[in-house]
């Protein structure tokens, strides 16, 4: 996987590349803890807007400050696993609470978020449309989340 886990500057580099070359960029971002049907079909979707799709993952540090008790899963592995799909072309941990500085960085063709964020909430939406790409939300699935997942293996124990 360590070709598609690459740092905010490498992948600047990787992403200037490929827009020379005419692809569209994608990017999404979130925490990827617990990966299910959900988050699959979520990407998937996703890669279909582009050429090139760019996974964000908040980094352990950055999810703790989101989400209390959380992730389950270390950001070493949740990148490993994100790189395993034919789906994500390029991951990237970031660090920050927010992807607006890496979305500057990589200046993405379109922004895709699930549909839990409102247009006017996706964070980036001001630097994807002031250059003329699209913001768009993705519908969930219903009663498909992993706080769902954690709360039915809590019950479980």
């Amino acid at each position: 996987m360590p070709e598609k886990l690459l740092t905010a500057a490498e992948l600047s580099e990787v992403v200037q590349r490929r827009r020379s070359r005419g692809e569209r960029i994608v990017f999404t971002n979130g925490c990827f803890d617990l990966l299910h049907v959900g988050h699959i079909r979520f990407l998937q979707q996703a890669r279909k807007l582009g050429d090139c799709l760019v996974v964000g993952l908040n980094s352990d540090a950055s999810v703790r400050g989101i989400k209390s008790g959380r992730p389950v899963i270390t950001e070493s592995q949740r990148a490993e696993v994100l790189g395993a799909l034919s789906c994500v072309d390029h991951v990237v941990i970031f660090n920050a609470p927010d992807p607006h500085d890496l979305i500057q960085v990589l200046q993405p063709d379109v922004l895709v978020k699930g549909g839990d964020w409102p247009l006017d909430r996706i964070v980036g939406r001001d630097i994807v449309e002031g250059r003329g790409g699209q913001v768009l939300s993705i519908p969930l699935i219903p009663d498909i989340s992993t706080t769902i997942l954690m709360e039915r293996i809590q019950k479980l124990s």
